[in-house]
Order: C-alpha cells, then structure tokens, then sequence
C-alpha cells in the first residue's frame, strides 16, 4: 500500500481526526474508500485494453507474417510442380536407358561431371538358365577375375 509502514499511516489517521473532526470521519473514509475502488477499476480497465491493443497488434503481425507466406507460396506455385518435375526425370531416365549404356552414363552425371551411379552387369543368358534351373551360377568376379600365366599356387615351406 505505497510502502508505508503502520507508525505513518496512525500519522496520518490522527491528523485527519484532528483535521476532519470525529463526526465527518467516517464519511470521509467511506468517499476515500470508494475513490480508491474507482481509480482501481479504472486502472484495472485500462490494463485490460492495453493488454487487448498489444494481442491486436501481435495477430496483426502473425497475420502479416501469414499472407507473407502466401505470396511467396503463390509466386513460387506456378514454377515448382512436383509432378511435372517427377514425369520430367522418369521420362529421362527411360530415354537415356533406351540410348545405350553410353547413354545412361551421360545421363547420370551430375553438374561437376561426375558419375553418380554405376552400370551393374547383366548376367549372361548361361547364367539364366542356370539360376532358372537351380544350378549354382559361376560368378561374374570369377570370370572377370584377371589370371597371372605361370604362376604357381601356394603350399607352403618345403621340407
């Protein structure tokens, strides 16, 4: 209560008795009591409508914020299609695969030139038949692997 302690405020009630007189004390105290109520409501009030005005400007921001976005969202709408954009590298794809290997090689390099995937290599029309028949397979490492002529397999210390 404006920081005053009990001593001051038995000042102040003893000089308003003085002042004021015993009769008109109690009607006084009523009328301060009431000012106090009012002044509190009022400021109460005015808290409130500018708490309201700051939350107003708040969503006023968000709401700008908001169609921010949505221009950007529009601007950018006519030129980013996803579907377009997937059908476009698809059809690529089908159309490198049907240039040869050549051709799917130049079409997976990326922008420095390089090669972002590899050829697999087909198996050959004797190793499917094999693998349909259920016989086991040779392997493509073993036929690719190179043989060094005249050499002569490991067997160890000699006695």
């Amino acid at each position: 209560m404006l920081d005053m302690s009990w001593g001051e405020v038995m000042l102040i009630g003893g000089v308003a008795l003085i002042v004021i007189g015993p009769k008109d004390l109690p009607k006084a105290l009523r009328t301060l009591g009431q000012i106090t109520t009012k002044v509190r409501r009022m400021a109460g009030e005015f808290q409130s409508q500018f708490n309201e005005a700051i939350r107003e400007a708040e969503l006023e921001e968000v709401r700008r914020d908001v169609e921010g976005v949505k221009r950007t969202v529009d601007a950018a709408r006519p030129s980013f299609n996803p579907v377009d954009t997937i059908r476009n590298e698809i059809r690529t794809a089908v159309e490198g695969r049907a240039g040869g290997p050549s051709a799917a090689k130049d079409s997976a390099k990326d922008a420095n030139g390089d090669v972002g995937s590899f050829d697999v290599p087909r198996p050959t029309p004797e190793q499917q038949t094999a693998q349909m028949h259920g016989a086991a397979a040779p392997s493509v490492a073993a036929e690719t692997s190179p043989t060094i002529p005249d050499s002569k397999p490991e067997t160890g210390p000699t006695p």
